[in-house]
């Protein structure tokens, strides 16, 4: 332990936004075009190049890409939807919004990740699709969520929608909200669920400050371009052009074909994104090392404790690449009251700590809605314990060093 030092105050995520991501801003501004325009189109194809799909679609969070692909799918009232306890509440919200009810599975013994053997019990003639979630951008073993609705397939009956009738077996829908740029098995997210939902609010590694997008895997006998502009109107109140095709010289006539929802991204936002889109390698490098050096500390520390034992998420294996969206770590022999006053020491001392996540059932909305934390003891025993440490590029060596002196200091004071 070195000797005292003097106070940071480090915040917990603020956006990495530069120079270059303001002066798009202000062209964007200044081009007359603000709504969803050419900008929004370029930032659609850099995505879809990023994670190696045919299309994409930027709209305005990624809670409204999961509800708008429940929605294309024709997803609804008398359908389930199989997801894990242990997730923010956008996930499972998006799926009442659509009208279906979500069917919550417990996370594995020791792991954030949903609980793969207890899916296939789940799978009833209602279950449309699947919603696994890539927390902390660690992707999902999809080879074996395939594998388990390659083996319920005799369950799945499609409703009349088109696009459901393509499928013949439960459909998966990636909330992969964390997980943009990162690869299992060499493939990037984006292309290993049948469909996948980022997020690019604020906290996000990649941001448009708000704002979201889906990419989804060419499905046969289905053109990627109707599935394109199946989300364009869902998105726009079902109107047949957006506003700049509207705009192009005789081109005012529309119709609305369905009455949809407004849930488009602007130019403004795609402005930010594509120079974050740019500048994405360098981000996700400078994540990784920062997430080496807490491994590294947090190895030193564990040496120094007895009583307690901090283990952190792998983000790096054989298997997997994450982007390193969060870091997250569990306190082995620790309560909540335990791990709460953890958080209040470092806050104490400027490190702004977090949890992720508390899981839904212990939640007032999902208490009301009839699901019991009981049912979830996975969940729970990951929640009681876990504490998310800063992790953003615009921490300094410095910072890094600062963050782990002070969890020693608070951890070694508990001994």
């Amino acid at each position: 332990m070195k000797g005292r030092l003097q106070m940071r105050v480090i915040p917990f995520s603020p956006p990495d936004i530069t120079e270059e991501e303001e002066l798009e801003v202000v062209n964007a501004l200044r081009s007359g075009w603000i709504t969803t325009g050419p900008r929004t189109k370029e930032l659609e194809r850099g995505i879809a190049e990023l994670c190696g799909t045919s299309r994409a679609v930027c709209l305005s969070s990624a809670t409204s890409c999961m509800e708008m692909t429940l929605r294309i799918l024709g997803i609804g009232e008398g359908d389930e939807v199989i997801t894990t306890a242990y997730t923010y509440t956008a996930t499972a919200s998006s799926i009442f919004h659509a009208g279906a009810t979500p069917v919550l599975v417990d996370t594995m013994p020791g792991s954030y990740e949903i609980d793969y053997d207890a899916i296939a019990d789940k799978i009833t003639e209602k279950t449309k699709a699947i919603m696994p979630v890539d927390i902390a951008g660690v992707p999902c073993d999809y080879d074996r969520l395939y594998h388990i609705i390659e083996s319920k397939r005799s369950e799945y009956k499609p409703s009349d929608n088109e696009f459901q009738k393509a499928f013949t077996r439960v459909i998966i829908i990636a909330d992969c909200a964390h997980g943009l740029g990162s690869t299992r098995d060499g493939i990037s997210t984006g292309s290993l669920a049948d469909f996948t939902c980022f997020s690019f609010h604020a906290v996000k590694n990649f941001t448009t400050a708000e704002g979201g997008a889906v990419t989804w895997r060419d499905i046969p006998l289905i053109d990627s371009e109707e599935i394109y502009k199946k989300y364009m109107l869902i998105s726009l109140h079902g109107q047949t052009k957006d506003a700049f095709e509207k705009s192009k010289a005789g081109s005012w006539e529309y119709d609305i074909v369905d009455l949809g929802y407004k849930c488009n991204m602007t130019d403004i936002q795609a402005a930010i994104g594509n120079v974050q889109l740019r500048r994405y390698p360098g981000l996700l490098a400078k994540r990784k090392e920062i997430v080496a050096a807490y491994m590294a500390g947090i190895d030193e520390i564990n040496s120094k404790l007895s009583r307690y034992q901090i283990k952190p998420l792998i983000h790096q294996t054989e298997n997997y690449d994450s982007n390193c969206h969060l870091f997250l770590m569990n306190i082995e022999g620790a309560d909540i009251e335990t791990r709460n006053a953890i958080i209040q020491q470092l806050s104490e001392k400027g490190v702004s700590a977090n949890v992720h996540y508390k899981p839904l059932p212990l939640l007032t909305a999902y208490k009301n809605k009839g699901y019991r934390i009981e049912e979830y003891p996975n969940a729970y025993n990951m929640y009681s314990n876990e504490i998310t440490l800063p992790l953003h590029t615009l921490l300094s060596e410095e910072d890094v060093e600062y963050i782990l002196d002070i969890l020693e200091r608070v951890m070694t004071g508990l001994e």
